[in-house]
């Protein structure tokens, strides 16, 4: 049985050299004979962090050991340390960004779950407590920048670990991102590449000792087949990061870089919790059931692609997809999303230097309602600010980030600050409006003046591209408001005579509600979107669109979850917008409901005060 290693960076001691035993990657590197075609099967179990059958060649994966042996420095040799400790700090801040980049080509979930950890990666790769108490160590103990970055870590981790928390799982989380920043830290600082994972082949099981948070994030869904690693647990970053990707994923298969080869044949159950080296023909058997399963289920959901969501009683549902980038829009048409309930335009303004103009905004925004044909697309416009971080808006729009930069500068508060950009993405939006059923949302509204005044900019674009001579529809593309904070809830009445339509972002709806942050360890277990107080706000914002007849939609993370269809079409909901991979699987909770059942069921649940309660009932529906 292989040890677990600690999760902290290695750090050796000066004195005589000692032998030591071959590391796990030199083990795999070293020649080892073929293992024989009649080789018998190697069952090896671990923890099931995320289900799925797999069949395919191992494909094993190792990260070169970052070299750091204590070593002492003197005084004169102190404000050179420091320096190093900055310049990997900026280094490591910069490819964290880089991985931010990249949550646009992941799934919905996956960016849920990775976004706040990079975000909160960030923040520690400042002015934290890590690299305080490092220089610190420089100056006073007298280390080198590695030595005094893991001293620090450790002492920060193991204080965590000793405080007197139920949630265990979250204190190892916490202690496990101190120590990741402080290996990428101490990787910068000693030159030592990272695990690359651009040669895994199409098909492959990775197999690897340990995967980090980071590497998860560099995965494609789409060309690994599993996942199993020797090390980790069910509650970590890891195997939450795998059930968002949706990779058949097995953690904590002690001895598993010992046993498995590049090349070996393998068989992986996600939901069993084991990989088979060398499957024998029955495991092969069983293993090609199951996938078998498995398709004649995505066939069976696929089925319902041209069906129309219409519940039991003939209540149609409009049936959305949030769209990141332009490249998801194949699978808008594979899940029969009837349009786009939200279109987030950060994509934009992503990984490049400038700022893009109106003309590469109406290229990018004709593409994708050319693409839609009739279907609606709604454009919500740029939502930066607080946690997001876009290079180019950094550079050519300075803003001040406060100490709680959720409460801050954001969406359309920076956008009515800065009207030139909204300005321009007005305009782009405006000029693409003929050839497509296009709407505008405006972000982060919280009172109705925002509302107004974004109107009157919206106006004047139009009647400016109209004297310039563009072709321009008789009456402009709605302009809607997201519902995300409880003061737009609450004022949602009153928002309503200001706008044409609502989208209620339930993901900040409950955030703000709750004053819980999800990348914060010791309060995340507060976020509830079930809450009394999220529903009621909800509630609220429905009532006071449809009292007007106005169209009113959900695009948060509750409009994905089939569990609760019921509560939100008894709520009067008719029209959501979700990842498009949970389309079929909605719309099939949809055709099974009544309209009736639904609002009789909502009541029940908005007569409730304790979230445990409403939670039970939501499981229990439709069950008895």
């Amino acid at each position: 049985m292989v040890a677990p290693r600690d999760t902290g960076p290695a750090v050796k001691t000066d004195g005589p050299a000692k032998p030591e035993a071959p590391r796990p990657e030199e083990r795999r590197r070293s020649p080892r004979a073929a293992a024989p075609a009649t080789a018998t099967e190697q069952r090896l179990t671990g923890i099931p962090v995320s289900p799925g059958i797999a069949i395919g060649a191992v494909y094993d994966t190792s990260e070169e050991v970052a070299e750091t042996p204590r070593r002492a420095i003197t005084e004169a040799e102190a404000d050179a340390e420091r320096t190093r400790l900055s310049e990997a700090a900026a280094q490591s801040r910069k490819q964290v960004a880089k991985l931010k980049g990249r949550l646009a080509v992941l799934p919905e979930e996956a960016q849920e779950e990775l976004e706040p950890l990079l975000d909160a990666y960030i923040l520690m790769l400042g002015n934290s407590r890590l690299l305080r108490g490092a220089r610190k160590r420089i100056g006073e103990e007298l280390l080198a920048a590695e030595t005094a970055v893991h001293d620090e870590a450790e002492a920060i981790a193991t204080t965590i670990l000793a405080a007197k928390d139920d949630d265990k799982a979250g204190l190892n989380r916490r202690a496990g991102e101190v120590r990741e920043i402080a290996r990428r830290l101490i990787r910068n600082l000693t030159a030592t590449p990272f695990r690359s994972l651009k040669g895994v082949p199409v098909g492959a099981i990775l197999v690897a000792e340990e995967l980090t948070p980071a590497d998860a994030a560099l995965l494609e869904p789409g060309r690994i087949a599993a996942v199993c690693t020797e090390e980790g647990g069910a509650d970590g970053h890891t195997a939450i990061m795998l059930r968002a990707l949706g990779i058949p994923a097995v953690i904590g298969c002690h001895g598993l870089t010992a046993a498995a080869k590049r090349g070996d044949q393998a068989v992986v159950d996600g939901a069993g919790g084991f990989i088979a080296l060398h499957p024998t023909a029955e495991t092969l058997a069983a293993a090609k059931e199951g996938l078998a399963a498995q398709a004649k289920e995505r066939t069976r959901l696929g089925k319902l692609r041209r069906l129309p969501a219409e519940t039991l009683d003939g209540q149609i549902v409009e049936l959305q997809a949030n769209l990141e980038i332009p490249a998801e829009l194949p699978l808008l048409d594979q899940a029969g999303a009837q349009g786009i309930g939200l279109l987030r335009t950060e994509f934009l303004f992503m990984n490049r230097k400038d700022l893009p103009d109106e003309d590469a905004q109406v290229s990018a925004y004709r593409m994708i309602v050319d693409a839609m044909g009739h279907d609606p697309v709604t454009i919500r416009v740029l939502d930066w600010g607080g946690e997001k971080e876009i290079e180019a808006l950094a550079e050519s729009v300075p803003m001040a980030v406060g100490p709680n930069p959720a409460l801050g500068l954001r969406g359309i508060r920076l956008l009515l600050k800065r009207p030139e950009l909204l300005e321009e993405q007005f305009a782009a939006i405006l000029r693409v409006s003929t050839q497509g059923n296009v709407r505008v949302l405006l972000p982060m509204v919280t009172i109705p003046a925002e509302v107004a005044e974004a109107r009157e900019i919206y106006e004047r674009v139009a009647r400016r591209l109209r004297r310039r001579g563009e072709s321009l529809p008789d009456k402009l593309p709605p302009l809607g408001a997201m519902i995300e904070t409880p003061g737009a809830a609450l004022a949602a009445d009153a928002i309503a005579l200001e706008a044409d339509f609502f989208a209620i972002g339930t993901n900040d709806l409950a955030m703000y509600t709750l004053a819980v942050d999800r990348a914060e360890i010791d309060v995340a277990h507060l976020y509830d979107p079930l809450h009394p107080a999220v529903l009621r706000l909800m509630q609220f914002a429905i009532e006071a669109a449809l009292r007007l007849r106005m169209p009113v939609s959900v695009c948060g993370e509750m409009a994905g979850n089939p569990r609760l269809v019921p509560l939100l079409l008894g709520l009067g909901l008719r029209s959501l917008s979700m990842n498009a991979s949970a389309i079929p699987r909605v719309k099939q909770a949809v055709r099974a409901l009544n309209i009736d059942d639904c609002a009789r069921f909502a009541r029940r649940v908005m007569e409730q005060s304790d979230p445990a309660q409403i939670t039970e009932l939501v499981e229990k529906f439709g069950t008895a």
